[in-house]
């Protein structure tokens, strides 16, 4: 991953490059409407108060965990411990991105979600309120992680997501297999399960047997390191992406027949 200093540096020269984030110039309507209706939107503090507030008990929260690290297989390759505080603080997507996830889901109201990284729930959470009538699928590796989770989902009463533990490698073929029978496509991804690049790629391709015209995928530190930066640009380049944006924590993918011109966008967030 880039050091602190280097990640400064690149969001400093993605900021002075990248588009203003109100709109102006953008030739496309789609990007128009997405800068107007979901970028430059707040939501309700009464939608997202609730999980902020979750947020910040995560992050008094003492209790020690036991994760496992697959690494790059099946096995496990590292044991170690944390505190729940300690993940909250420093794992977790920021609010801000958080609710950027939030309001997408909102505006588009994908029926069918697939998170790769359930972490505390948090992401979920957002992801499961914004469509309370959406199929939500979130996967996670750790066990004691994925328990904490689940707390916080039955304390929120969200009871439309499914989560499954267990290494991706070995979880996301049976799901596809699983998923293709039940539903006729996947609206909504976020990946933010393995911040390396031949699984991010690879999940990406997996992914795409599901994915249709309106499909949204989003994928998460797309500008960590030198490897998710060549698996953004692999990604954006695919043939059947069609739009891209890039907001530097994030980018977004989009495969709309109509856009017969692929197209790139750096937005300001």
């Amino acid at each position: 991953m880039y050091s602190s200093v280097q990640l400064a540096k690149k969001y400093i020269t993605y900021w002075l490059k990248a588009s203003n984030g109100k709109g102006h110039g953008t030739h496309s309507p789609f990007v128009f409407d997405f800068i107007k209706n979901v970028l430059n939107k707040k939501p309700h503090q009464s939608d997202v108060g609730g999980i902020e507030q979750i947020r910040h008990s995560l992050q008094e929260d003492n209790r020690l965990l036991t994760l496992q690290d697959f690494g790059a297989g099946s096995s496990i390759e590292n044991i170690k411990q944390r505190r729940v505080s300690s993940i909250a603080k420093n794992s977790l997507k920021s609010e801000k991105c958080a609710q950027l996830i939030y309001k997408i889901v909102k505006y588009y109201q994908p029926k069918t979600i697939l998170e790769l990284g359930t972490c505390l729930g948090i992401t979920t959470s957002y992801l499961a309120s914004a469509n309370k009538w959406a199929a939500v699928h979130t996967m996670e590796g750790a066990h004691e992680v994925a328990q904490v989770a689940k707390d916080i989902f039955k304390k929120q009463s969200l009871d439309n997501i499914q989560i499954t533990e267990g290494n991706f490698d070995d979880t996301l073929p049976a799901f596809i297999e699983n998923f293709s029978k039940q539903h006729e496509g996947l609206d909504f991804a976020f990946i933010d399960g393995n911040h390396r690049e031949a699984p991010t790629v690879s999940y990406f391709h997996a992914l795409k047997p599901l994915l249709h015209k309106d499909s949204i995928v989003v994928f998460d530190d797309i500008h960590w390191s030198e490897g998710m930066e060549r698996a953004w640009e692999k990604i954006k380049n695919d043939d059947d992406v069609t739009l891209s944006i890039d907001l530097f924590f994030i980018g977004i993918v989009f495969f709309k027949k109509e856009f017969k011109v692929k197209q790139h966008f750096t937005i300001r967030y």
